[in-house]
């Protein structure tokens, strides 16, 4: 498993070893020791989450406050996604900044997301099967969200706009200068 490094501080793209032969493929998608040893993070998950989704489906931005935030490991089983991380700590070098990475089931690649970001994804496959892993409880009341097109943000989506699939609670998000931390 590569475990590397991106340029937001605490986001990691891990690439996990894939072997493969006439039967098909094994792939260990996570190991807290090899995390541990690559990040310094030891990260306790506690609820996995999946999503099925069809082309331009737009999930996010959303995060969680408090007690309640969340980091997630997440992953693409079926399809794939561009997946986007906002770094929402504000007293970080790289507050309001993004990430952005191709996650499909033929790359395996995975993003860790941690703690005071908000996260998102778009399906750029006809259908794509999304998971993810979080160190914490979802709970409602501690829910937040940023527009997917807030203009401070500035988010490439890599599909037209008329392709959009989006729910209407995610279309009435506050923008990233009106977000609640």
């Amino acid at each position: 498993m590569k475990i590397k490094n991106t340029n937001i501080n605490g986001c990691f793209i891990i690439e996990p070893m894939v072997f493969e032969d006439q039967r098909g493929y094994f792939v260990e998608t996570f190991n807290r020791n090899t995390f541990k040893a690559n990040t310094g993070l030891d990260i306790n998950f506690v609820q996995d989450n999946e999503s099925s989704s069809k082309r331009g489906v737009l999930r996010g931005l959303h995060y969680q406050r408090g007690e309640f935030a969340q980091a997630k490991l997440v992953r693409v089983i079926q399809g794939s996604v561009l997946d986007i991380a906002v770094d929402l700590r504000k007293s970080s070098k790289t507050y309001g900044q993004y990430i952005s990475v191709e996650l499909s089931a033929s790359n395996k690649m995975q993003l860790f997301v941690p703690r005071g970001f908000a996260h998102g994804f778009i399906v750029l496959s006809d259908i794509a099967t999304f998971s993810y892993k979080c160190d914490n409880y979802y709970n409602k009341e501690s829910e937040g969200g940023i527009l997917y097109n807030d203009s401070q943000i500035a988010i490439d989506w890599q599909l037209p706009k008329e392709e959009y699939i989006i729910s209407d609670k995610d279309l009435i998000l506050p923008s990233f200068d009106n977000i609640l931390l």
